[in-house]
C-alpha cells in the first residue's frame, strides 16, 4: 500500500516539528551557557572573528590559512568544551540531540529515505502506532521470571536465550522462529520483546495478528487497485522482520493456506526473518494447514515451547 500524498505530507510535518523542538531546546540551553558562562560566549565571538580573517586569507590565497584556521578553530572548541565541564555541564550540551542521528532528523540519508522513515510508512500503513506503547511496557528490560518456577523456569530461560541470540545474530544468521504453547505463557511478551529491541537498532518491523493479516491480505487481493498489492506485497515481503501473532485465531480456508505458504516461502527465498506465535501445538497445526506450509514450518523455523500457567491468571490472583 502506497503512501497518499497527505500522508507522506504528514510525516514530513512530524520530521518538521521534530527538528524545530529540538533546535528550541538547544537555543534555550544556549541562553544559559551565555548567562550563566560569559567567557563561553567570548570564545565564540573569538572563533567567528577567526573565521571572517582567515576567510579572506584564504581566497587571497595565503598559504597554509586553511589548516591554520583548522588547528585554530580546534583548539577554541577543546577550550569551550573544557569550559563547560569546569561549570559542571556535559561537554556535548551545546550540540544539538536527535531521535534519529542516522538522518538527524530530516527522515533522509541524502536522497534516500532513513530506516527511521520507512518504519513510520510502516507504522502508519499497518496500524501500529498502538504497539509502541505495548513496546514501552514488553522488552527485555522489563522481562521478570517471577511467574515461573523449577522445569517450566528453567525452560523459559532457554527460550529467552534463543531469543537475546535471535537478536545478538539477526544482522549475520538468518533465522525464523516459532512460538507455539497455551494461552497467556509469554509467547506475544517475547515477541515484543524482539520487536523492541530491533526496533531500537535501526530495523523495520511489521507487526499482525493473524486476523488483521489475512484480512489484509484478502483486501489487497480483491482491491482492483493492484499497485496497492504490489506495494503491499513489497513491504511484507521486504520488512527486515515480520511477526505474525495468534497464529490459528483467522478462518481456516484454501485462500489462508495457498497465502500463508506464499509468505513464508518468499520471505524465505528472500532471507527475510519471520516470527509466528500460536496457541496451536504441532500436531494441530499439521491438521490445519497444508503439508507443504507445515514443512516449511518444521524444517526452517526454530521452535520454541511454553508450557507456563497462564500469566494473566496469576498476575490476577
Amino acid at each position: 500500500m502506497a503512501l497518499t500524498n497527505a500522508q507522506y505530507e504528514s510525516i514530513i510535518r512530524e520530521y518538521e516539528e521534530k527538528l524545530n523542538t529540538s533546535r528550541h531546546a538547544l537555543e534555550k540551553r544556549k541562553q544559559e551557557i551565555y548567562d550563566s558562562i560569559p567567557e563561553y560566549a567570548a570564545l565564540e565571538n573569538s572563533a567567528a572573528e577567526l573565521s571572517v580573517e582567515y576567510t579572506r586569507k584564504i581566497i587571497d590565497g595565503v598559504p597554509g590559512a586553511r589548516q591554520q584556521l583548522s588547528v585554530a578553530i580546534s583548539e577554541i572548541s577543546q577550550k569551550k568544551k573544557a569550559l563547560l565541564q569546569a561549570h559542571r555541564y556535559p561537554s556535548d550540551y551545546l550540540e544539538q540531540t536527535y531521535e534519529c542521528p542516522d538522518c538527524k532528523d530530516t527522515g533522509y540519508i541524502g536522497s534516500v529515505k532513513c530506516h527511521c522513515f520507512e518504519q513510520r510508512i510502516i507504522d502508519l500503513l499497518y496500524s501500529q502506532s498502538n504497539i509502541r506503547d505495548v513496546l514501552q511496557k514488553e522488552n527485555f528490560q522489563t522481562l521478570s521470571y517471577r511467574y515461573f518456577a523449577g522445569d517450566t523456569l528453567a525452560a523459559y530461560k532457554k527460550t529467552v536465550d534463543v531469543c537475546l541470540a535471535f537478536v545478538d545474530r539477526f544482522d549475520t544468521e538468518y533465522k525464523n522462529l516459532l512460538f507455539t504453547g497455551t494461552v497467556g505463557s509469554g509467547k506475544s511478551f517475547l515477541s515484543n520483546c524482539i520487536a523492541k529491541a530491533l526496533l531500537d537498532t535501526a530495523h523495520s518491523v511489521i507487526y499482525f495478528s493473524a486476523i488483521d493479516l489475512f484480512d489484509t491480505l484478502s483486501k489487497n487481493v480483491f482491491d482492483k487497485n493492484k499497485e496497492n498489492l504490489y506495494s503491499f506485497y513489497d513491504d511484507l515481503y521486504n520488512c527486515d522482520l515480520v511477526i505474525v501473532d495468534d497464529l490459528g485465531t483467522e478462518l481456516p480456508n484454501a485462500f489462508v493456506n495457498s497465502y500463508f505458504f506464499a509468505l513464508l516461502n518468499e520471505r524465505n527465498a528472500r532471507s527475510k526473518s519471520t516470527l509466528i506465535s500460536t496457541n496451536l501445538n504441532l500436531q494441530e497445526i499439521e491438521m490445519r494447514y497444508s503439508d507443504r506450509t507445515f514443512s516449511r514450518l518444521i524444517s526452517g523455523y526454530d521452535i520454541c515451547q511454553f508450557t507456563c500457567p497462564d500469566i494473566r491468571i496469576q498476575k490476577k490472583s
